[in-house]
């Protein structure tokens, strides 16, 4: 077996599930309970420095 068969191999099993759990961790981490502060926070961000009414 070849190195590049090695590589392919690794990449069509173990490198795409890995992908795949890292897609899914990204995916739920703004809801994982501690979170809501923050995210409230940075959805507000972009408001902090504007004056009411103009």
């Amino acid at each position: 077996m070849t190195f590049y068969e090695e590589l392919r191999h690794f990449a069509d099993s173990i490198g795409l599930l890995a992908m795949l759990l890292i897609y899914l961790g990204l995916c739920l981490w703004p809801f994982r309970p501690g979170a809501k502060r923050r995210t409230n926070k940075a959805a507000n961000s972009i408001f902090k420095d504007e004056a009411d009414g103009q």
